[in-house]
C-alpha cells in the first residue's frame, strides 16, 4: 500500500479507502457484520486504513456495522471519515438536516454508532450553498472540533459540483474535499483541483469506478433492481456511461492490468488525489481495489 497526507489534516492514508454507501442497503443487498468484518479484515491486511461512510447510509446503519467491527478490532489503526446532514428515511429518501441543533444530533448519533469518541473526518454531506454558508454550522464545527469530538472538516460536494463551495472552503476551516472523479467524469480537474492545490486541501475521490460501470462486470444491457440506486440513473445513462467505459479501456486499458485497477490508479495519478474510496461488496474486491497502489511509481514514504 502506498499513502498521501490528506491536505492540510496532516493525516496520512493509504491512497485506495473503503466506501461504505453499500452497507446501507441501497446497493441491491444488505450485509451481515461477519460479512462486514471480512471486509475490513481484508482492507487492514492490505494495508487500507481510511474508512468513509455517512449518517445516512441507512438510519447510521453502515455506521453500526463498522463501529461493532472497530469495538472489537481496534480503533486506533484507522481513519475514520463520516458526514452529516441528512436524515434517512428510506430508499434514496433523506430529510435535510443543516441546521446547528440538528447536527449537533446527528454528531452524537454517529459517535455512538461509530463507537468511538471522536471522528477523524467529519464533512458536510452534498448539501445547499444556503446551508454550508450558514455561521451557525460553522460554529459549532468549530466547537466540536475544540471539544475533541471531531479532528477536522471536509466537504462532500453534491455531484454536479458547488463553486461556492468549493471556493469558501478553506476560508471556513475545511480541510478536505470530497469529489466525483472518475475515468469518464474528470470534471473536478477543472472545477476543484487548482483551489485545492492552492489552500492544500485534501482531495478524496468518490465513485471511482463510476458506480461500477467501468469494471466490465456489467454489461451493456445492465438492468438493476429497485432496491439497486443504480435503477435510478435511468437505462439511457447507464448505457452512455457503459459505452464510454468501453471505448476508454479499449485505447487505454494496458495489457495484463483489470479494468477495476486501471480505473482507481488513473484517477490517483495526480497526486492533489489523495485517496479513492470506492464502495466493496467483498473481500476479493478489496484485494483487487488495494493493488491498484502497486500500479503507482510513488515510493511509499
Amino acid at each position: 500500500m502506498k499513502y498521501r497526507t490528506l491536505g492540510r489534516t496532516g493525516l496520512k492514508v493509504s491512497v485506495v479507502g473503503v466506501g461504505t454507501w453499500q452497507l446501507g442497503g441501497e446497493w441491491g443487498r444488505s450485509f451481515t457484520q461477519a460479512e462486514v468484518d471480512a471486509i475490513l479484515d481484508r482492507a487492514a491486511e492490505a494495508g487500507i486504513n481510511l474508512i468513509d461512510t455517512a449518517e445516512c447510509y441507512g438510519d447510521h446503519l453502515a455506521e453500526r456495522l463498522i463501529g461493532d467491527y472497530l469495538s472489537r478490532r481496534g480503533r486506533d489503526r484507522w481513519v475514520v471519515a463520516t458526514k452529516f446532514g441528512h436524515r434517512f428515511n428510506g430508499f434514496m429518501d433523506r430529510t435535510d438536516g443543516f441546521k446547528a441543533e440538528e447536527v449537533r444530533a446527528q454528531l452524537i448519533a454517529s459517535l455512538r454508532a461509530l463507537r468511538t469518541d471522536r471522528i477523524d473526518l467529519y464533512q458536510f454531506h452534498s448539501g445547499p450553498d444556503e446551508a454550508f454558508l450558514d455561521d451557525g454550522l460553522r460554529t459549532f464545527l468549530e466547537d466540536a472540533r475544540r471539544a475533541g469530538m471531531v479532528r477536522n472538516t471536509g466537504v462532500s460536494i453534491r455531484g454536479a459540483g458547488s463553486e461556492v463551495q468549493t471556493r469558501e472552503a478553506f476560508g471556513r476551516g475545511y480541510g478536505v474535499l470530497q469529489v466525483v472523479y472518475n475515468r469518464i467524469d474528470a470534471r473536478a480537474e477543472a472545477a476543484v483541483f487548482p483551489t485545492a492545490r492552492r489552500h492544500n486541501l485534501g482531495i478524496l475521490a468518490r465513485v471511482p469506478l463510476a458506480s461500477g460501470l467501468i469494471s466490465g462486470q456489467h454489461g451493456i444491457g445492465a438492468a438493476f433492481g429497485p432496491d439497486d440506486f443504480r435503477s435510478t440513473l435511468g437505462r439511457d445513462e447507464i448505457k452512455r456511461r457503459i459505452r464510454a467505459a468501453d471505448k476508454l479501456v479499449e485505447e487505454e486499458l494496458p495489457v495484463g492490468i483489470s479494468r477495476a485497477r486501471w480505473a482507481l490508479a488513473w484517477c490517483l495519478r495526480d497526486p492533489v488525489v489523495t485517496a479513492v474510496i470506492p464502495g466493496v461488496k467483498s473481500p476479493e474486491q478489496v484485494a483487487e481495489n488495494a493493488s491498484a497502489a502497486d500500479l503507482l511509481s510513488e515510493k511509499t514514504p
